[in-house]
Protein backbone atom coordinates (compact mmCIF):
# COMPACT_ATOMS: atom_id res chain seq x y z
CA UNK A 1 0.00 0.00 0.00
CA UNK A 2 1.77 3.54 -1.42
CA UNK A 3 -0.37 6.60 0.27
CA UNK A 4 0.07 9.15 -1.93
CA UNK A 5 -0.94 13.28 -1.95
CA UNK A 6 0.27 14.61 -4.85
CA UNK A 7 3.36 12.08 -5.70
CA UNK A 8 3.47 12.23 -9.61
CA UNK A 9 7.26 12.91 -9.77
CA UNK A 10 8.20 10.31 -7.11
CA UNK A 11 5.49 7.36 -7.45
CA UNK A 12 7.27 6.41 -11.25
CA UNK A 13 10.45 5.12 -9.31
CA UNK A 14 8.48 4.05 -5.97
CA UNK A 15 6.84 1.44 -8.21
CA UNK A 16 9.42 0.76 -10.37
CA UNK A 17 11.15 -0.36 -6.99
CA UNK A 18 8.68 -2.43 -6.50
CA UNK A 19 8.87 -4.00 -9.74
CA UNK A 20 12.75 -4.80 -9.17
CA UNK A 21 12.32 -6.66 -6.16
CA UNK A 22 13.49 -10.06 -5.44
CA UNK A 23 10.19 -10.68 -4.25
CA UNK A 24 7.69 -9.07 -5.84
CA UNK A 25 4.34 -8.15 -4.03
CA UNK A 26 0.69 -9.76 -5.25
CA UNK A 27 -0.70 -6.61 -5.17
CA UNK A 28 0.62 -3.07 -5.14
CA UNK A 29 -2.83 -0.57 -3.83
CA UNK A 30 -1.73 3.10 -4.77
CA UNK A 31 -4.09 5.25 -2.51
CA UNK A 32 -4.69 8.61 -4.17
CA UNK A 33 -5.31 10.83 -1.46
CA UNK A 34 -6.76 14.22 -2.52
CA UNK A 35 -4.90 14.15 -4.81
CA UNK A 36 -5.13 17.87 -7.53
CA UNK A 37 -2.19 16.61 -9.79
CA UNK A 38 -1.13 13.51 -11.77
CA UNK A 39 -0.98 10.81 -9.36
CA UNK A 40 -3.28 8.57 -10.51
CA UNK A 41 -2.99 9.42 -14.36
CA UNK A 42 0.87 8.42 -13.22
CA UNK A 43 -0.04 4.38 -11.80
CA UNK A 44 -2.27 3.76 -14.67
CA UNK A 45 0.18 2.38 -17.29
CA UNK A 46 1.21 -0.12 -13.84
CA UNK A 47 -2.24 -1.96 -13.89
CA UNK A 48 -1.54 -3.81 -16.42
CA UNK A 49 1.26 -7.02 -15.60
CA UNK A 50 2.08 -5.56 -12.76
CA UNK A 51 -1.05 -5.64 -10.48
CA UNK A 52 -1.45 -2.27 -9.75
CA UNK A 53 -4.40 -1.35 -8.37
CA UNK A 54 -5.26 2.57 -7.84
CA UNK A 55 -8.01 3.95 -4.91
CA UNK A 56 -9.22 7.27 -4.12
CA UNK A 57 -9.77 8.31 -0.74
CA UNK A 58 -13.06 9.68 -0.47
CA UNK A 59 -14.15 12.05 1.70
CA UNK A 60 -10.52 11.79 3.76
CA UNK A 61 -9.81 14.81 6.18
CA UNK A 62 -7.09 12.49 8.36
CA UNK A 63 -4.47 12.47 6.08
CA UNK A 64 -2.01 9.19 5.67
CA UNK A 65 -3.74 7.48 9.01
CA UNK A 66 -7.47 8.16 7.48
CA UNK A 67 -6.38 7.47 3.95
CA UNK A 68 -4.87 3.86 4.66
CA UNK A 69 -7.39 2.69 6.78
CA UNK A 70 -10.14 3.26 4.08
CA UNK A 71 -8.12 0.84 2.01
CA UNK A 72 -7.44 -1.52 5.18
CA UNK A 73 -11.37 -1.79 5.98
CA UNK A 74 -11.90 -2.98 3.19
CA UNK A 75 -8.85 -5.01 2.19
CA UNK A 76 -8.02 -6.63 6.04
CA UNK A 77 -11.33 -9.27 5.79
CA UNK A 78 -10.65 -10.63 3.09
CA UNK A 79 -7.01 -12.00 3.69
CA UNK A 80 -6.11 -14.66 5.92
CA UNK A 81 -3.95 -14.02 9.16
CA UNK A 82 -1.01 -15.30 7.36
CA UNK A 83 -0.61 -12.74 4.90
CA UNK A 84 1.52 -9.71 5.12
CA UNK A 85 0.75 -6.32 4.24
CA UNK A 86 3.53 -3.65 3.19
CA UNK A 87 2.95 -0.05 3.84
CA UNK A 88 5.12 2.54 2.56
CA UNK A 89 5.50 6.06 1.93
CA UNK A 90 5.55 7.74 -1.85
CA UNK A 91 8.80 9.47 -1.34
CA UNK A 92 10.55 5.83 -0.36
CA UNK A 93 12.41 3.55 -2.62
CA UNK A 94 13.11 0.16 -1.76
CA UNK A 95 16.42 -1.55 -2.27
CA UNK A 96 16.05 -5.08 -4.24
CA UNK A 97 15.91 -7.65 -1.55
CA UNK A 98 14.16 -5.38 0.99
CA UNK A 99 10.07 -7.30 1.18
CA UNK A 100 11.87 -11.08 0.38
CA UNK A 101 14.29 -9.93 3.27
CA UNK A 102 10.97 -8.94 5.76
CA UNK A 103 8.88 -11.06 5.20
CA UNK A 104 11.52 -14.39 5.84
CA UNK A 105 11.81 -12.46 9.16
CA UNK A 106 7.86 -12.58 9.56
CA UNK A 107 7.32 -15.68 9.09
CA UNK A 108 10.04 -17.22 10.87
CA UNK A 109 8.96 -15.50 13.93
CA UNK A 110 5.18 -17.23 13.78
CA UNK A 111 7.07 -20.35 14.72
CA UNK A 112 9.06 -19.10 17.56
CA UNK A 113 9.28 -17.43 20.91
CA UNK A 114 9.97 -13.68 19.13
CA UNK A 115 6.73 -12.53 17.59
CA UNK A 116 6.79 -9.69 15.36
CA UNK A 117 3.93 -7.88 14.50
CA UNK A 118 6.15 -5.71 12.00
CA UNK A 119 9.22 -5.91 10.05
CA UNK A 120 11.02 -2.11 9.57
CA UNK A 121 13.98 -0.80 7.62
CA UNK A 122 16.74 1.35 8.07
CA UNK A 123 17.20 4.12 5.21
CA UNK A 124 19.72 6.25 3.83
CA UNK A 125 18.70 9.57 2.27
CA UNK A 126 18.87 11.15 -1.46
CA UNK A 127 21.05 13.48 -2.93
CA UNK A 128 19.48 17.44 -2.63
CA UNK A 129 18.70 20.15 -0.19
CA UNK A 130 22.42 21.31 0.25
CA UNK A 131 24.02 21.60 3.63
CA UNK A 132 20.21 21.33 5.62
CA UNK A 133 20.15 17.75 3.32
CA UNK A 134 24.01 16.88 4.12
CA UNK A 135 23.17 17.15 7.71
CA UNK A 136 19.96 14.66 7.39
CA UNK A 137 22.24 12.02 5.41
CA UNK A 138 25.02 11.99 8.39
CA UNK A 139 21.84 11.48 10.74
CA UNK A 140 20.26 8.44 8.79
CA UNK A 141 23.96 6.74 8.66
CA UNK A 142 24.06 7.18 12.50
CA UNK A 143 20.63 5.69 12.80
CA UNK A 144 21.10 3.14 10.51
CA UNK A 145 24.87 2.19 12.36
CA UNK A 146 22.98 2.09 15.76
CA UNK A 147 20.53 -0.06 14.77
CA UNK A 148 22.89 -2.95 12.80
CA UNK A 149 25.12 -2.57 16.38
CA UNK A 150 21.64 -3.20 18.21
CA UNK A 151 21.06 -6.30 15.45
CA UNK A 152 17.85 -4.46 14.31
CA UNK A 153 16.15 -3.65 17.48
CA UNK A 154 14.26 -0.57 16.92
CA UNK A 155 11.78 1.79 19.16
CA UNK A 156 9.45 2.72 16.32
CA UNK A 157 8.65 1.37 12.72
CA UNK A 158 9.01 4.57 10.74
CA UNK A 159 6.62 5.19 7.88
CA UNK A 160 9.02 4.75 5.16
CA UNK A 161 8.66 1.38 5.03
CA UNK A 162 7.47 -1.44 6.95
CA UNK A 163 5.84 -4.75 6.24
CA UNK A 164 3.02 -5.72 8.42
CA UNK A 165 1.54 -9.14 9.71
CA UNK A 166 -2.43 -9.25 8.87
CA UNK A 167 -2.99 -11.01 12.50
CA UNK A 168 -1.41 -8.64 14.25
CA UNK A 169 -3.31 -5.64 12.37
CA UNK A 170 -6.78 -7.58 12.77
CA UNK A 171 -6.21 -7.36 16.68
CA UNK A 172 -4.39 -4.20 16.89
CA UNK A 173 -8.28 -2.87 15.06
CA UNK A 174 -10.43 -5.11 17.09
CA UNK A 175 -8.64 -3.33 20.01
CA UNK A 176 -9.88 -0.03 18.82
CA UNK A 177 -13.41 1.37 19.16
CA UNK A 178 -13.65 3.04 15.87
CA UNK A 179 -12.10 -0.39 14.23
CA UNK A 180 -9.56 0.90 12.54
CA UNK A 181 -5.79 -0.12 12.33
CA UNK A 182 -4.04 3.73 12.56
CA UNK A 183 -5.62 6.28 15.24
CA UNK A 184 -6.40 9.08 13.69
CA UNK A 185 -6.36 11.46 16.27
CA UNK A 186 -2.27 11.26 16.62
CA UNK A 187 0.35 13.64 14.74
CA UNK A 188 2.49 10.24 15.14
CA UNK A 189 0.69 7.48 13.56
CA UNK A 190 3.44 4.81 12.65
CA UNK A 191 4.50 5.38 16.30
CA UNK A 192 1.47 5.14 17.87
CA UNK A 193 0.80 1.90 16.15
CA UNK A 194 4.48 0.60 17.06
CA UNK A 195 3.13 1.02 20.71
CA UNK A 196 -0.10 -0.64 19.70
CA UNK A 197 1.59 -3.72 18.33
CA UNK A 198 3.80 -4.06 21.88
CA UNK A 199 1.13 -3.76 24.00
CA UNK A 200 -0.27 -6.68 21.91
CA UNK A 201 2.53 -8.51 22.62
CA UNK A 202 4.45 -8.26 19.59
CA UNK A 203 7.98 -7.05 18.55
CA UNK A 204 8.93 -4.73 16.39
CA UNK A 205 12.57 -5.10 14.12
CA UNK A 206 14.69 -3.48 11.36
CA UNK A 207 16.73 -6.11 9.87
CA UNK A 208 20.04 -4.63 8.31
CA UNK A 209 19.30 -6.71 5.37
CA UNK A 210 16.05 -4.51 4.84
CA UNK A 211 17.38 -1.26 3.43
CA UNK A 212 15.96 1.88 1.18
CA UNK A 213 16.32 5.37 0.17
CA UNK A 214 14.12 8.07 1.42
CA UNK A 215 14.04 11.86 0.57
CA UNK A 216 15.48 14.73 2.36
CA UNK A 217 13.60 17.84 3.71
CA UNK A 218 15.54 20.87 2.01
CA UNK A 219 14.79 23.83 3.85
CA UNK A 220 15.22 24.72 7.67
CA UNK A 221 11.53 25.52 8.06
CA UNK A 222 9.97 22.61 6.65
CA UNK A 223 12.33 20.60 8.98
CA UNK A 224 11.99 22.22 11.67
CA UNK A 225 8.18 21.35 10.94
CA UNK A 226 8.58 17.99 10.50
CA UNK A 227 10.43 17.12 13.52
CA UNK A 228 8.03 19.40 15.60
CA UNK A 229 5.48 16.96 14.62
CA UNK A 230 7.59 14.02 15.07
CA UNK A 231 8.36 14.78 18.72
CA UNK A 232 5.06 16.70 20.18
CA UNK A 233 3.54 13.07 18.42
CA UNK A 234 5.86 10.93 20.08
CA UNK A 235 5.62 12.94 23.42
CA UNK A 236 1.64 12.72 23.42
CA UNK A 237 1.65 9.20 22.40
CA UNK A 238 3.65 8.13 25.54
CA UNK A 239 1.07 9.85 27.64
CA UNK A 240 -2.10 8.64 25.85
CA UNK A 241 -0.41 5.24 26.82
CA UNK A 242 0.69 6.26 30.02
CA UNK A 243 4.14 4.77 32.39
CA UNK A 244 4.11 0.71 31.22
CA UNK A 245 6.58 -1.60 30.76
CA UNK A 246 6.60 -0.67 27.12
CA UNK A 247 6.60 2.77 27.41
CA UNK A 248 9.47 3.31 29.81
CA UNK A 249 12.29 2.96 27.81
CA UNK A 250 10.66 5.66 25.42
CA UNK A 251 9.86 7.59 28.80
CA UNK A 252 13.75 7.42 29.43
CA UNK A 253 15.23 8.61 26.14
CA UNK A 254 12.58 11.83 27.12
CA UNK A 255 14.42 12.27 30.05
CA UNK A 256 18.23 11.95 28.40
CA UNK A 257 16.80 14.35 25.71
CA UNK A 258 15.63 16.72 28.54
CA UNK A 259 19.09 16.30 30.54
CA UNK A 260 21.05 16.66 27.24
CA UNK A 261 19.56 19.70 26.49
CA UNK A 262 19.87 21.17 30.14
CA UNK A 263 23.95 20.31 29.59
CA UNK A 264 24.74 22.17 26.16
CA UNK A 265 22.81 25.31 27.86
CA UNK A 266 24.78 25.24 30.75
CA UNK A 267 27.97 24.56 28.46
CA UNK A 268 26.78 27.55 26.31
CA UNK A 269 26.25 29.89 28.80
CA UNK A 270 29.24 29.02 30.60
CA UNK A 271 31.46 29.74 27.49
CA UNK A 272 29.32 33.04 27.02
CA UNK A 273 29.91 33.98 30.72
CA UNK A 274 33.40 33.98 30.49
CA UNK A 275 33.66 36.05 26.96
CA UNK A 276 31.54 38.76 28.01
CA UNK A 277 32.02 38.75 31.80
CA UNK A 278 34.82 37.17 32.62
CA UNK A 279 36.61 38.31 29.32
CA UNK A 280 38.61 34.83 29.44
CA UNK A 281 38.55 31.04 28.55
CA UNK A 282 40.11 28.54 30.95
CA UNK A 283 40.84 24.96 28.77
CA UNK A 284 40.21 21.96 31.32
CA UNK A 285 42.11 18.52 30.36
CA UNK A 286 39.01 16.74 31.00
CA UNK A 287 36.72 19.02 29.18
CA UNK A 288 39.30 18.91 26.42
CA UNK A 289 39.09 15.14 26.46
CA UNK A 290 35.44 14.94 26.50
CA UNK A 291 35.33 17.37 23.26
CA UNK A 292 38.07 14.79 21.77
CA UNK A 293 35.85 12.26 22.09
CA UNK A 294 33.13 13.46 20.82
CA UNK A 295 35.09 14.82 18.02
CA UNK A 296 36.28 11.12 17.07
CA UNK A 297 32.35 10.00 17.55
CA UNK A 298 31.22 12.48 14.85
CA UNK A 299 33.46 11.18 12.70
CA UNK A 300 33.42 7.25 13.14
CA UNK A 301 30.02 7.14 13.05
CA UNK A 302 29.33 8.53 9.37
CA UNK A 303 32.94 6.52 7.86
CA UNK A 304 30.41 4.93 5.62
CA UNK A 305 29.92 8.41 4.10
CA UNK A 306 33.61 8.36 2.99
CA UNK A 307 36.22 10.18 4.47
CA UNK A 308 35.46 13.63 3.56
CA UNK A 309 32.23 13.64 5.23
CA UNK A 310 34.08 11.80 8.11
CA UNK A 311 36.23 14.70 8.26
CA UNK A 312 33.49 17.35 7.71
CA UNK A 313 31.61 16.00 10.68
CA UNK A 314 34.92 16.08 12.86
CA UNK A 315 35.05 19.64 12.71
CA UNK A 316 32.72 20.32 15.60
CA UNK A 317 31.01 23.16 15.33
CA UNK A 318 29.08 22.13 11.86
CA UNK A 319 26.80 19.40 13.33
CA UNK A 320 26.56 21.66 16.76
CA UNK A 321 24.69 23.69 14.90
CA UNK A 322 21.95 20.78 13.76
CA UNK A 323 22.17 19.77 17.40
CA UNK A 324 21.22 22.91 18.56
CA UNK A 325 18.19 23.23 15.83
CA UNK A 326 16.82 19.81 17.00
CA UNK A 327 16.97 20.97 20.47
CA UNK A 328 15.01 23.83 19.88
CA UNK A 329 12.17 22.19 18.07
CA UNK A 330 12.43 19.40 21.02
CA UNK A 331 11.70 22.30 23.42
CA UNK A 332 9.23 23.55 21.43
CA UNK A 333 7.19 20.43 21.26
CA UNK A 334 7.53 19.97 24.94
CA UNK A 335 6.03 23.71 25.65
CA UNK A 336 3.14 23.06 22.98
CA UNK A 337 2.16 19.45 24.82
CA UNK A 338 2.32 21.97 28.15
CA UNK A 339 -0.19 24.00 26.50
CA UNK A 340 -1.65 21.93 24.54
CA UNK A 341 -1.82 24.40 21.64
CA UNK A 342 -3.32 23.77 18.70
CA UNK A 343 -1.50 21.16 16.27
CA UNK A 344 -1.49 21.69 12.18
CA UNK A 345 0.72 19.49 10.26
Amino acid sequence: MVPAHNEEDCLPKVLYSLVRQTRRPDKVIVIADNCDDRTVEVAEPYRVGFCVEVFETVGNRHKKAGALNQVLGAVLPRLGDEDMVLVMDADSYLDEGFIESAEERLAASWSSTSRYGGVGGTFRGRSGGGFVGMLQRNEYARYARDIRRLKGKVLCLTGTAALFSVKALKEVAKGRPSGDVYDVEVLTEDFELTLALKHLGYEVVSPKECTLTTEVIESWGDLARQRLRWKRGAVENLIQYGLTQVTLEHWARQLITLTGIFVMALFLGTVAYSLIVAQEVHFYPLWISVTGIFVVERAITVHKRGWKMSFLASVLFVEMLFDLFLQAVHLKAYWQVLARSERSW
